[in-house]
Parts: C-alpha cells; structure tokens; sequence
C-alpha cells in the first residue's frame, strides 16, 4: 500500500501470531541490491516519532530504509499482555523476523536506537550470516546508576496527565501500556543484572556505536562496552553536548557518519 501523501514511500501491515506490525518503507531514488537499513525505535518510540530521519538517511545513503511500530506502539496492534522481561532478546525472533519475512529481505544493516540499539544487537547475532552492518546510537549495554536514575525522573515527569496525552498522539490509547513496558520493565528488580555481555561475542559484522555524551540514560561505558566485546570491528562514536536523541538533536552529523559508515558495506 502506498502512502498517499508521499507516493514513494510504502505502508505495509503485517499479520503476526500476536497481531498486526505497522511496518513504512522508504525506497531510494535508483534501485538496486544494496542491503536496506532497518531501524529498530526507542522505548517510546514509532514509526512516526522518527520523523524525516529516515528519508534523510535513505537520500544520504542511496539505501532503503524500513521502520516498524514494534506490537503495542504505534501503529501496530495492542500488546496482549505484560512485556515479558527478555523482550530485548526475544525481539530478534519476534517482530523483527516478520518484518523480513514480510518484506523478504535477505541481508540487512540495523540501526537501532536506545532499546532498539539493545535489540538490535541481538538482531545482527541471531542473523549473523545475513546482517551485514550495525548501528547502535544510544544503545543501554547493561543496567547502571545513571539509567535507574533517568528512569525515576522519567516515572515522575509522565506522572502529569498532559505528559501522557502527548504520547497519546503516538499511541493512542496504548500510551500507558507503552509507559509501563519501559519503566517497569527496566526498574523491575528481576532486570538488575541484565546486560549485552554474553550475546556481543556472536557479532560478525561490523559496528558503529553512536553515543552523546551528556546521555542522561546512560554514560559512554555503554558504547565502550559494545567496542571491547563485540565480535566484528567496532567504530565508536562519542558526541560531545549530545545527550539521549543524537539523531534528532544532531541528524546531519549522525546521518553523515552512518553513511560514511555503510558506504562499502553490501
């Protein structure tokens, strides 16, 4: 299905065991082989939430460019029930595998920010053979003081009603379930000792970890770590007055790296 109001790009829904994906596609102005960028979102993120940066990034890099609402968020269908707490890992078997079935990709470069930097190392991992590049720009690595205390400020900021209604705009009416999927689930005590250690190893790829300095979800150690244990070569990235958003406080820089970067991938 195309969308109406930018004929080039295309809208898909796709069917799931759990519910339907919302899943945007931006083609590049000449086709060709070269792997597609799939950009996986934030924990309040969606399709829509990353606004022109992913026609930027597919003009930038000649390169297709796919988003999708992971189940719950966005466009897509309610989650039906608690966000289990190995949902970073389970994404790479989960939305993510239909979305490349559905689209039938077959090699790909991952770009995923916050969480979605999580879930996209495990993404490029479980599909070491066909995962040609990784990007991570604000990825959590492990859980530390400096991201239970944003997560507390944040659990008091969305307390007020209007907080909540701007992320209605995005979610309908399945903000609060979007809210407590990321705040309950990271504070949860059984998450405390959650980490990328053991699954950076499984990277053959190569990375580019892309963080802001004045990251309020997290210190550079985050980035450090994904260079030290990954099993491909790792670029590391570290934006001086940048904090949790580089590719929207900073898209031009970003861009500019990443396509840098993908320029001799396949």
């Amino acid at each position: 299905m195309t969308n109406a109001a930018s004929p080039q790009i295309q809208d898909h829904r796709i069917d799931t065991p759990d519910g339907v994906l919302f899943c945007r596609v931006w083609p590049p102005a000449v086709s060709g082989a070269r792997a597609p960028i799939v950009l996986l979102h934030d924990s309040l993120g969606s399709v829509e939430l990353w606004r022109g940066f992913p026609e930027a990034l597919c003009a930038a890099t000649g390169r297709q460019v796919v988003a999708y609402d992971r189940l719950g968020f966005g466009r897509s269908d309610a989650h039906p029930a608690t966000l289990a707490l190995d949902f970073i890992a389970r994404e790479a078997e989960d939305g993510f595998d239909a979305v490349l079935r559905h689209l039938g990709i077959e090699r790909f470069i991952l770009f995923g920010h916050s969480v979605g930097g999580g879930m996209a190392v495990n993404c490029a991992a479980h599909h070491a053979e066909t995962c040609v590049g990784l990007i991570t720009e604000s990825a959590q690595s492990f859980l530390e003081d400096r991201t239970v205390k944003g997560l507390e400020e944040a659990r008091e900021f969305f307390k007020d009603p209007a907080q909540v209604a701007r992320l209605e705009r995005y979610h309908g009416d399945k903000a609060r379930w979007v809210l407590d999927a990321w705040i309950e689930s990271w504070l949860h005590p059984e998450f405390e000792n959650w980490s990328l250690r053991e699954v950076l190893p499984q990277l053959r790829c190569p990375a580019l970890a892309i963080h802001g300095v004045e990251d309020e979800y997290g210190t550079t150690r985050h980035p450090e770590l994904i260079a030290e244990l990954s099993g491909g070569p790792t670029r590391l990235a570290l934006m001086p007055d940048t904090r949790h958003v580089p590719h929207r406080e900073k898209e031009a820089e970003v861009i500019a790296m990443v396509a840098d970067f993908v320029r001799e991938l396949p």
